[in-house]
């Protein structure tokens, strides 16, 4: 199988321009998540609320009658009496919902990432505490971009940031670093913490690869598994 939300991260940087000021990009790979729980079937306690649209997607900012940041992507209970909308293409609906069963927060680091890591763990760490306000015990996923090319670009408005090894570090001379810090740092406090290492420049034609394509979609299916399993051993009843 193809896994969704690897083609669909990938498709931010194959062939286009990747830029990192678009926070609806983190948005839409996390919804792919559900999608690939879903088609891989299995929890059927999941599948079969997904297939009875009692549990849906929330691209909504909130919860209902609960203040918190919803994250990228939150998947939760119906609120009762809303029916639920299917987009084409889609198996989980979306809606309003009452709780957070599974939440997820992507974060892509493409250039400067040791430069911006500290706020990346901070919104990271933040966004846990923001699964858990209210009722429930969510399973909290980390989706962490980390580019390994061996230079990159930057796009603001109608500037041009490309590295160069010296001011301005290339995204290989500080992967390790970067991944290091997040698995040590960061992954402790989520469920799951999975860590995509690709190779964007992001200059035309806009190319990209995985470091290891084969790891990576070993370590997104063993993390789909254990998902699944954790939501039959919290949500089951």
């Amino acid at each position: 199988m193809d896994y969704r939300l690897l083609a669909e991260f990938r498709g931010l940087f194959d062939g286009r321009k990747y830029l990192h000021r678009d926070s609806s990009r983190g948005d839409w790979v996390a919804y792919h998540l559900y999608e690939d729980l879903f088609t891989l079937g299995k929890s059927s306690v999941l599948v079969e609320r997904i297939k009875n649209r009692e549990h849906v997607l929330n691209v909504q900012n909130r919860r209902q009658g609960v203040k918190a940041r919803r994250g990228d992507g939150t998947f939760g209970e119906i609120v009762p009496g809303i029916v639920a909308i299917v987009d084409p293409g889609f198996d989980v609906a979306r809606g309003p919902i009452a709780n957070v069963e599974i939440g997820v927060e992507v974060k892509i680091l493409a250039k400067a990432m040791i430069k911006q890591i500290s706020r990346v763990k901070t919104d990271l760490t933040n966004q846990v505490t923001q699964f858990q306000l209210g009722a429930g015990n969510p399973i909290c996923v980390a989706v962490v971009g980390v580019n390994h090319a061996d230079h990159a670009i930057g796009y603001e408005r109608d500037r041009v940031w490309p590295t160069d090894g010296k001011q301005h570090r290339h995204p290989i001379q500080e992967a390790a670093e970067a991944e290091a810090r997040l698995r040590n740092e960061i992954a402790p406090k989520f469920d799951e913490c999975l860590i995509l290492r690709y190779r964007a420049t992001n200059d035309p034609p806009y190319p990209f690869d995985w470091v290891d394509y084969d790891e990576t979609f070993k370590d997104y299916g063993a993390a789909l598994i254990r998902i699944s399993r954790e939501y039959d051993k919290r949500f089951g009843a």
